[in-house]
């Protein structure tokens, strides 16, 4: 049984699910490392951080040290969560087609018009979503600004954890950020970070069960097993003919199963 993976030139020959859809390996593991642990960590740090900003558990017993222990889960996760954004970040290079940079940072034509479409559909100025088997580019730069505020949240924690420790090592790498803003300043801005880490956490997951819903592709799924749903005219978008007459990668014919729901390899 074979399966079509979005880094390699060669397309394998795929195996179908239902009528005219084919399943292919889009989301990779590290990505789908990334993603869930980007998730898991930004809960734990939200609710730790918003602990250590305004304390509401009052312990009354000698033993307990509620506000060390936040800050000890806290400084975990946000090394798991820095863990993950390097990951990430290495895999914008690394990755397969719809993994790499070009499709978070819209330096094509071809993407600034699927950005331009995307925000017709969300104003209802179009009826169905721009057809892409990655991210449409909309939602790639959307996350590239999401990035960004990760790494303005890294940056200012780290800042805020060398306060106390006073490391050499991470003096050198974030000593210059007090210079730029008094320490108060930095909780503050780390703090209203979180909210807007979360304001994109809501919209993310309306996006996400939209797309679910309108393109019926295993959006949400495939962030699960790293496979998605596609049809013939998104395999031939991707890997065909271009405008222009320029040709991209190219695509081997599709078998049809005999039924849907049966796989055949």
């Amino acid at each position: 049984m074979t399966e079509m993976h979005g880094g390699s030139r060669q397309i394998s020959g795929p195996y179908q699910l239902a009528p005219g859809r084919t399943r292919i390996y889009v989301w990779e593991k590290p990505v789908r490392f990334a993603h869930w642990l980007l998730v898991l960590s930004l809960v734990v740090l939200s609710v730790t951080g918003y602990y250590i900003y305004n304390p509401f558990v009052i312990s009354r017993g000698r033993a307990a040290y509620v506000m060390g222990t936040a800050r000890f889960i806290h400084l975990v996760a946000a090394w798991a969560f820095i863990a993950a954004i390097l990951v990430r970040f290495y895999w914008f290079f690394r990755g397969n087609r719809w993994a790499r940079i070009n499709q978070f940072i819209p330096t094509r034509r071809e993407r600034w018009q699927d950005a331009v479409e995307t925000v017709k559909y969300y104003m209802f100025r179009r009826w169905n979503p721009t057809p892409r088997i990655g991210h449409n580019a909309l939602a790639g730069a959307t996350y590239t600004l999401i990035f960004g505020i990760a790494v303005i949240e890294i940056i200012t924690g780290l800042a805020l954890y060398n306060n106390v420790v006073h490391s050499k090592c991470l003096g050198l790498l974030v000593g210059w950020v007090p210079r730029l803003a008094d320490i108060q300043w930095l909780r503050e801005i780390h703090f209203l970070v979180m909210f807007a880490l979360w304001f994109f956490f809501i919209h993310h997951m309306y996006s996400v069960l939209l797309a679910a819903s309108e393109e019926k592709n295993g959006c949400v799924e495939g962030m699960v097993s790293g496979y998605k749903f596609v049809t013939q005219a998104d395999l031939q978008r991707e890997f065909g003919t271009r405008p222009g007459g320029e040709k991209s990668e190219p695509v081997r014919a599709v078998r049809q199963t005999p039924a849907a729901g049966k796989v055949s390899g």
